[in-house]
């Protein structure tokens, strides 16, 4: 029996998908950096080791997968290729392990996270299922029925995968260290949509997603009357938010969820038609309801009369989406927008677009640019967008007590690096304020 290393275990896709292994009965440990991400605890609570990097972690009997932050001349990916023992990159191995079940892709620039983990909680009310959520979260089970996975359009890493299914959110622009324009990001999603086997769940309102050529049935979803599934007489309550489904222009069923916003309407919209599409009960399919959310995607804290949001936003349809869904769940407290922007070349892209999206909250602090493996530094600075944007200013780590300025507001902390670490450093504060 083979033992599953993992190179960048805490890795959001590695983890989900070393708890995958670990669950299915495999032998499973991984090395990564001694810092901490929130990711691990669930590696720590199944015991699965996590080995500081060094080439002794790979022996001959090993099967080694690589994360694809990693280049070849790792030590640990050198040393597995010195030995010649079986070795992947993470999407390599994903593609090959999803065959063994009916295998639903979830794609899209944006949503898919969210997405991916109210189909996996839908379905495993009613099936032994498998999943990967892009949040660090996985699940295996040896008699799995489906296994609903999040399949990243970066690098086309996606074309490794052949689902049954694939659930398309939208087709946007993002990834400008990689992609070239929309178009080249539009190529990439036609390249994946004829490796699917059965059929696409696609957003009918993205002009993008209706250019799509399949060589499979499409569904399509969405608000506009010309979808297959369309989403009416939307109602926001105090638990969320309730809306009618007609399929083909004929009344379906009334749902609840307990989210906020149209983009949370749409990706519950995909769940249900592929979940109709695979003759799920609509009952069954009701446990929308009680999906307790995914990480880092609008996390919520209480510290007295403010709201503390934790949110991955990374890209400015994803900061609109946010600071809309706080105005409906909070309506009469202000807004403050607490955000890291990830990437130079992202922030440089879309440095306008974020000014705008940003300035729909009341007030806004700025973190400084959080450059990724790739690129580490750059000739923008922070500066360059805080310029662009009115009631704003800097945030460093030492001074955020002056976030408490903000009573009865929501705080929402945004972004894909290690903005957590602000709200944390802002919930210390709070606590000791509290003590005295």
């Amino acid at each position: 029996m083979t033992t599953y290393h993992f190179i960048g275990i805490k890795g959001t896709g590695m983890s989900a998908l070393a708890q995958i292994l670990h669950d299915s009965g495999e032998s499973v440990q991984g090395s990564d950096v001694e810092k901490v991400f929130f990711t691990q605890k669930a590696l720590e609570d199944k015991n699965i080791p996590i080995l500081p990097f060094s080439e002794d972690n790979i022996k001959e009997n090993y099967t080694v997968i690589a994360g694809n932050a990693f280049s070849d001349e790792h030590i640990e990916i050198q040393e597995a290729k010195r030995l010649g023992v079986t070795f992947y990159r993470y999407h390599e191995f994903l593609g090959e392990w999803l065959k063994q079940f009916t295998s639903i892709a979830v794609t899209g620039a944006h949503g898919k996270t969210s997405t991916t983990g109210l189909l996996a909680h839908v379905l495993n009310e009613s099936y032994p299922i498998s999943y990967l959520i892009g949040d660090g979260t996985g699940k295996g089970h040896v008699d799995s029925k489906y296994f609903a996975f999040e399949a990243c359009e970066y690098r086309r890493h996606f074309l490794r995968y052949e689902p049954d299914y694939a659930i398309m959110t939208n087709i946007d622009f993002d990834h400008p260290d990689y992609f070239t324009s929309i178009d080249d990001v539009f190529d990439a999603f036609q390249s994946m949509s004829d490796r699917v086997k059965k059929g696409i769940i696609a957003c009918g309102d993205d002009e993008k997603l209706q250019q799509i050529q399949a060589k499979v049935p499409v569904v399509y979803y969405g608000f506009q009357d010309t979808n297959d599934f369309q989403a009416q007489n939307v109602k926001e309550t105090e638990n969320g938010t309730v809306f009618d489904v007609f399929v083909r222009n004929t009344y379906y069923d009334t749902f609840e969820i307990p989210m906020y916003g149209n983009h949370n309407i749409l990706n519950a919209l995909s769940v249900i038609a592929i979940c109709h599409y695979e003759d799920i009960d609509a009952e069954k399919i009701k446990a929308l309801y009680s999906f307790k959310g995914v990480k880092r995607r609008f996390a919520e804290k209480k510290f007295g009369n403010q709201i503390l949001i934790d949110d991955y936003a990374h890209h400015p349809i994803e900061i609109t989406a946010t600071i809309d869904s706080a105005r409906k769940k909070y309506p009469d407290k202000s807004v403050i927008a607490i955000f890291q922007p990830h990437t130079f070349t992202r922030t440089k892209t879309f440095l306008q677009e974020f000014a705008d999206s940003l300035s729909l909250a009341d007030h806004v602090y700025l973190c400084d640019i959080f450059g990724s493996a790739r690129e580490e530094s750059g000739k923008l600075t922070i500066n360059d967008l805080q310029d662009l944007i009115d009631n704003s200013n800097l945030l460093e780590l030492a001074h955020t007590e002056v976030l408490s300025e903000h009573e009865d507001s929501v705080l929402v902390f945004m972004g894909a690096g290690d903005i957590q670490k602000f709200q944390k450093a802002y919930e210390e504060k709070l606590q000791e304020k509290t003590a005295k």
